[in-house]
């Protein structure tokens, strides 16, 4: 018996736009003359808008109010939205694809559990729009990663218990989430290297080879 619903992390797991988050912190920063590099960045996965904008102030010499920080994160996700119109269909891996096809073709139903409230736009860039049948992403939560509210939606919008799902997550924060919210998981990246990652996966195809206990 395999899962029946599949929810995928997006950044990271079905896409990569690292260096786009990285483009538009890095000129938010240097705006702000704040200290900012791929150091700093790679703290940021997996992990929501705001709190990604207070890692980057830890470096400040100046504190910010609660709208000083919302106009500052707002500016960020308008030069990320503009960068990400740079993407395309050909940003998608033939691997990832093919994957998700055949993982369909089995019968599974899949999800996106994103933070990212620019989701929909990835995915239309992508040329995935409407192809997952639930998304859950940063516009219906409250809580980011690591609390699993974002995974619970997406199995609650595909109609399935937790225990009938398996998230895929490149982050350790994704990690923890899945495990929070009673899922299996499946790792890729430095999620492979998670203590409690129930799959740790070499590649974004080796979900294929997953067989799970009945």
């Amino acid at each position: 018996m395999f899962y029946k619903g599949i929810i995928f992390d997006l950044d990271g797991v079905i896409c990569f736009t690292d260096k786009y988050h990285y483009e538009a912190w890095k000129e938010t920063a240097d705006e702000i003359d704040v200290y900012f590099d791929e150091v700093i960045n790679n703290r940021l996965r997996g992990i929501s808008r705001m709190a990604s904008l207070e890692i980057i102030l830890e470096r400040s010499q100046k504190e910010y109010t609660k709208e000083e920080k919302e106009k500052i994160a707002y500016e960020k996700n308008e030069r990320y939205k503009k960068l990400l119109h740079q993407m395309s269909p050909e940003d998608l891996s033939a691997e990832v694809k093919d994957t998700l096809d055949t993982l369909r073709q089995r019968g599974c139903k899949l999800a996106i559990g994103s933070s990212s409230r620019n989701t929909k736009l990835i995915l239309e860039r992508l040329g995935l729009k409407g192809y997952f049948d639930a998304v859950s992403d940063g516009t219906n939560i409250t809580r980011s990663k690591p609390d699993p509210e974002v995974f619970l939606k997406a199995a609650e919008f595909l109609g399935y218990a937790p225990s009938d799902c398996l998230v895929v997550e490149d982050a350790l924060a994704g990690i923890d989430a899945a495990v929070a919210g009673g899922f299996d998981s499946a790792g890729v990246g430095e999620a492979a290297t998670h203590g409690k990652v129930t799959y740790p996966l070499k590649t974004f195809s080796d979900l294929l080879k997953i067989e799970r206990d009945s």
